[in-house]
């Protein structure tokens, strides 16, 4: 026995050096700006056995690996069935773009694909944030980047094609660009949004100021002065000339009882709801502060009705929490701080992105993939479906970090596809039984989403009148 002991020792001993070899390959291999295709580090990891990586509800329609370890960032999704177009952001090196076509989801493919000039000039994240725009019978892609100083286009907020001709996209047209000083490290994320006044805007944080930049997108089609396409400021409420906060993300919905165009910012300091009815003037009117655990807003997603919201704070061990914000009734409370409710898929882990389709809530949640919760009783969310799109190590960038995964998914609500952008394994594409689409009035409340009726306008917002001149 000591014998067998003793070799398995002499053995183990023998193959340290190689053992320790792995995670040192794997730290040589990354590049802040390139990383390798492998982790630079595991934690402890339980991973689900064969078989097991989703619940019997989740069916996998199809899986696209692009391009490995971190190399895969946000997507969008565009609405309409005429339009089975995915955009997929490529992160790093080389950043860009794909677009993917799911005219038949079972069997997506990638259409096209574009890349920055001299990618490998480039330096930080780069492509982050894409949305669409439809206005005036066109579609238009706005992607946002964020590109560090030492390398080309840092002072890039966003470039705007035009992808009206698709599905030829030999006729993919590049637009526009948004550049400038003032725009030093770029634009992190973006929300689309069709104004009550029938202005088709797009949202954008601005690297390094405490703002949120509201843009019109056809004063951008119709070409000019850079100046003139900026339609409106919003300032975050806790920024000082101290303590410089910005904004990280956004949401925008209109409110029919009160009739106001009504933003949720999140970043420095917690999380806003500002009055954007007048783009020259918005107004703040509540405040989610002080809440125990969260010093900074990352994401804030209000269900329909604009009464309950969920609020994101990025770090590990963090759950989702659910805020009333009219615990006195139908007036927003002035500030709010403390949750009503929390959910997380994996205590070590944490949520990212979310979609929220009432009853329903769709979670990019980085490593434990999509996560879908019903929140109809806001105080005591459940999980009712999921599916593990990620199969690497915990904490695979460094401790106590759980950021690899899951980063974003979409819904499409005609027909209720859902989409998934993993940061690590790809685009994949999903269908959730029972789950056929979506209109918030089928479920009581109005038909508000992330999903704008460009066509018609936001739910009980009153049609923008046509003045003809004589």
């Amino acid at each position: 026995m000591r014998r067998v002991l003793s070799v398995f020792v002499v053995a183990l001993l023998a193959a340290t050096p190689l053992l320790a070899q792995a995670p040192a390959a794997a730290a040589a291999n990354q590049n802040s700006s390139n990383p390798g295709p492998f982790a630079p580090r595991a934690g402890v990891t339980n991973y689900p056995k064969p078989g097991e990586r989703g619940s019997r509800n989740m069916k996998v329609l199809s899986h696209i690996p692009l391009g490995g370890f971190l190399h895969v960032s946000d997507i969008e999704l565009e609405q309409e069935l005429s339009r089975p177009y995915a955009y997929i952001d490529r992160r790093f090196q080389p950043s860009g773009f794909d677009i993917i076509n799911l005219k038949d989801p079972s069997k997506a493919y990638v259409m096209y694909s574009w890349r920055i000039d001299k990618p490998e000039l480039h330096l930080g994240s780069g492509a982050l944030g894409p949305v669409y725009v439809k206005t005036k019978g066109r579609y238009y892609f706005f992607q946002t980047f964020q590109f560090s100083q030492g390398g080309p286009d840092s002072d890039l907020g966003a470039i705007i094609f035009d992808m009206t001709g698709l599905p030829d996209t030999s006729k993919i047209k590049e637009i526009a660009r948004i550049r400038g000083p003032e725009y030093q490290g770029g634009f992190h994320e973006s929300f689309a949004y069709k104004h009550s006044s029938g202005a088709p805007l797009v949202i954008t944080t601005v690297s390094g100021k405490p703002e949120a930049a509201l843009w019109d997108v056809d004063k951008i089609a119709a070409g000019g002065d850079q100046k003139s396409w900026r339609v409106g400021t919003v300032t975050n409420p806790s920024s000082t000339e101290a303590s410089t906060r910005g904004f990280h993300d956004f949401y925008a919905a209109y409110d029919p009882a009160s009739k106001t165009d009504r933003l949720y910012a999140a970043g420095g300091g917690g999380y806003y709801v500002v009055d954007i009815s007048d783009l020259a003037n918005p107004k703040l009117l509540s405040s989610v502060t002080g809440v125990a655990g969260m010093q900074n807003g990352h994401t804030f997603t209000p269900e329909p009705t604009g009464r309950y919201a969920i609020i994101e704070s990025e770090y590990m061990y963090a759950p989702l929490r659910m805020i009333d914000l009219k615990p006195q009734g139908d007036s927003l409370a002035k500030t709010v701080t403390r949750p009503i409710g929390a959910w997380t898929a994996s205590w070590n882990a944490l949520a990212h992105n979310h979609e929220v389709r009432w009853p329903y809530v769709f979670v990019g949640a980085y490593e434990d993939g999509l996560q879908v919760f019903n929140m109809m009783d806001p105080t005591n969310p459940y999980t009712v479906g999921y599916y593990r799109t990620y199969d690497g190590p915990h904490e695979s960038r460094q401790v106590n970090n759980a950021n690899n995964g899951a980063w974003q998914a979409e819904i499409r609500n005609a027909d209720g596809l859902i989409v998934v952008a993993d940061m690590s394994t790809g685009f994949w594409a999903f269908k959730m039984e029972g789950f056929d689409g979506w209109n918030g009035r089928q479920w009581g409340v109005p038909n508000t989403s992330s999903a704008q009726d460009w066509d018609n306008g936001p739910d009980g917002a009153p049609k923008p009148q046509k003045v003809s001149v004589r």
